[in-house]
């Protein structure tokens, strides 16, 4: 709304955002403090790219990059990389990139028409007497004019309560050079502006300011790439403000999900990519049918570790956090996931033939996506019985499979696993300790500490781990879904021995003899107080059944994450 009443004619809107009410559990970074400094999250600070995964702002507490530059320093080339690699992590593109920063500075304005030191705490670190209204400043009315937040001072554009071509005319009539704004930020400002091009003051109609622009802005037509697309819509407004109001959109509507999760009169009707679409199906399944497959895909050749981790990689790719990725759509054989090192690529072609061969032999045309999930079900339900536990998996049919053409490979790139503690992997050594990794992979699975505990325990035994390692898989009866896994990490007749920071021996107390291998992903379940809890609940010899039961409760959970039509 605010847009329409500067003059743009916005895409659209849906509603259907919730509120959270703890973040407790989303990891925002390695860093010991809120305010992480920058180097905490680079691999390597002169690489930009190496910026942590899976995150994109720069550093706590910024939107997206430094303004003043990257650590602070202005170098227009250098926070160009910076806001490649955050924005593409949001799944846009260059030409979207330019666009979001060129309408976002189009309107508004940066404070810091103060001296930023003797700023109060932050709204969230202040006392309950500050009521969280802002930082609390003594200098003058401590608002309005001498507002300080971020440091900056002044506007982008003549007229930063209107929509029009104003900031690139700036950009491109004037050279600018690096200042100091009065609250000792660095800044670009015009050099030889005519009064004209000035803004008026915000508060005071009879006076003119510089207008400023960011290190990041001075990228837009410093950076190659940036400048051209900078000069396209400089000389195009129309085609620049169609392409700004479609990223706009994006930007304030990729973490609502598939369109069908949209609410409200405002909805575009067109299909975009970033959507994620898949098409419908046309099919149902009967409960003999589906049991009719669960042979079919048993007796296939495949072994039931092929066909569980086929399945749960499939699945494990869903983000709460966003509502992209999950089994539906079968994305899984196309690219780029079909050659993700996670998915192990060789053991993963072979499934799928597999599987396809099996669907082309089937007298109703049944998805992929659905052959996939109902394959690892049919294995977990085969290792249940084993187990001695007669229980039926639930399996929900209607996964469609989405087409290359459906498919934004260069974003789902952003949400290449790059660890699974459910299947004991890590594609490399990581700043953070592999046990927190598999929290956050946690959260954004929609799992609970339980159902965390269970499936972890439930994958190891079943011989699932990444490459087939034996670490975790404390039982002589691997493929049996039993409580083996909890058993031997509760049995205090071992002690565990480090290796290296991420292998252990368990080792007999009285003979010395080495038995089983184990992560810290392992480990953590017998050292952390909460879940050793849940451990030693399901080492329970009267808690076999349960065991097995909460274990296909939460393996058909994540198989259904992504399954809207089911909520």
């Amino acid at each position: 709304m605010a847009y329409e009443s500067m003059g743009l004619k916005t895409f659209g809107f849906a509603g259907g955002r919730e509120d959270v009410g703890n973040p407790k559990d989303v990891y925002w970074g390695s860093g010991k403090r809120v305010a992480c400094r920058n180097q905490n999250r680079y691999d390597d600070d002169t690489e930009r790219e190496s910026l942590e995964n899976p995150l994109a702002a720069v550093q706590m507490g910024l939107i997206y990059v430094n303004p003043e530059g990257v650590d602070g320093k202005p170098d227009p080339l250098r926070t160009a990389q910076d806001v490649r690699t955050t924005f593409r992590r949001m799944a846009m593109n260059d030409e979207e990139t330019v666009a979001l920063t060129a309408g976002g500075h189009t309107v508004g304005k940066c404070h810091g028409n103060g001296d930023a030191s003797i700023l109060g705490e932050s709204p969230e670190g202040a006392d309950v007497a500050e009521q969280g209204l802002g930082w609390k400043n003594p200098t003058g009315k401590g608002h309005s004019e001498h507002t300080v937040t971020s440091g900056l001072e002044g506007a982008w554009t003549k007229n930063p309560t209107q929509w029009d071509n104003g900031y690139f005319y700036l950009l491109f009539t004037y050279d600018w050079e690096s200042r100091k704004s009065p609250a000792g930020a660095w800044q670009w400002e015009p050099i030889n502006i005519k009064e004209e091009d000035k803004p008026v003051d915000a508060f005071d109609p009879n006076k003119r300011n510089n207008p400023i622009m960011t290190d990041a802005d001075m990228a837009m037509i410093k950076d190659p790439a940036y400048r051209k697309i900078s000069e396209r819509f400089y000389k195009d407004p129309e085609y620049f403000a169609e392409v700004f109001k479609r990223a706009w959109f994006k930007l304030t509507h990729r973490d609502l999900g598939p369109i069908s999760r949209y609410l409200g009169a405002d909805v575009p009707q067109e299909d975009l990519i970033w959507q994620d679409p898949i098409p419908a199906v046309d099919y149902s399944l009967s409960d003999a049918e589906i049991a009719d497959l669960k042979i079919k895909l048993l007796n296939s050749g495949l072994t039931p570790a092929e066909l569980i981790n086929t399945a749960w990689d499939s699945a494990r790719t869903f983000r709460g956090s966003d509502f992209r990725g999950g089994a539906n759509g079968a994305r899984i054989r196309l690219a780029p996931q079909k050659d993700w090192a996670g998915n192990e690529p060789d053991r993963l072609r072979k499934v799928l033939n597999k599987l396809s061969e099996i669907q082309a032999g089937l007298d109703k045309k049944v998805s992929l996506a659905d052959l996939i999930v109902l394959a690892g079900t049919a294995a977990v339900e085969k290792a249940a019985h084993e187990a001695g536990v007669n229980i039926t998996v639930p399996f929900s049919p209607g996964r469609g499979d989405a087409t290359d053409e459906m498919t934004d490979a260069d974003s789902f790139a952003e949400l290449e696993p790059i660890h699974d503690g459910y299947r004991n992997w890590l594609k490399k050594d990581y700043k953070v300790k592999p046990e927190e990794l598999m929290l956050d992979k946690t959260q954004l699975l929609g799992l609970t500490a339980p159902e965390m505990t269970v499936l972890v325990g439930g994958m190891r035994v079943l011989g699932t781990n990444y490459g087939n390692t034996k670490h975790g898989v404390f039982t002589d009866r691997a493929g049996l879904l039993s409580n083996d896994f909890f058993v031997k990490l509760t049995d205090m007749n071992f002690a565990w021995k480090p290796v290296s920071d991420n292998l252990f021996h368990l080792v007999d107390r009285k003979t010395g003899e080495t038995k089983w291998t184990a992560t810290r992903v392992d480990l953590v379940f017998g050292s952390n107080s909460i879940l050793r809890a849940y451990a030693e609940f399901y080492a329970q010899d009267d808690n076999k059944e349960k065991f097995i039961k909460d274990f296909v409760k939460a393996w058909v959970k994540v198989m259904n994450a992504d399954r809207f039509d089911l909520k």
